[in-house]
């Protein structure tokens, strides 16, 4: 799962993107990535579009050959419930009172033409959560 979000500061807008590699019922393995651009970037729509270009060149990072990789990894446990998908957390939700319902159809696609599993909140744990923490 990888996923982005920001918080604006005075000077300058903190991105944090998260990766998470869960292991359910065993734990999971986390790390983030830290951006920072030099200005308020004030305009949610700008926000929102480079939170996902960044989990978007997270993702791109997950050639074939590395996830053929982590999928052997996994295939021996197949049987025991093991598998194996890519999500794409987006800090974004689709609620009336949801600022960022307007780009929830872009974001989705993006993540969808990349090939990874897009998740809208409340189901974006990894961008609305997690990374989420590492901004302030």
């Amino acid at each position: 799962m990888v996923g982005t979000d920001s918080q604006v500061h005075c000077n300058r807008t903190v991105f944090i993107t998260g990766i998470v590699i869960q292991n359910e019922g065993k734990g999971a393995w986390a790390c983030i990535r830290k951006n920072i651009v030099p200005r308020k970037m004030l305009h949610l729509h700008e926000r929102i579009s480079y939170e996902t270009s960044l989990t978007e060149e997270i993702v791109s990072l997950f050639t074939t050959e590395r996830k053929n990789e982590m999928i052997n990894i996994v295939l021996p446990y197949i049987y025991q419930g093991a598998t194996f998908s890519m999500e794409g957390h987006l800090d974004i939700g689709a609620g009336k009172r949801n600022k960022t319902r307007e780009f929830v159809n872009e974001m989705v696609t993006r993540m969808e033409s990349i090939g990874v599993e897009p998740k809208i909140k409340p189901d974006a744990f990894v961008a609305s959560s997690y990374a989420n923490r590492y901004t302030k």
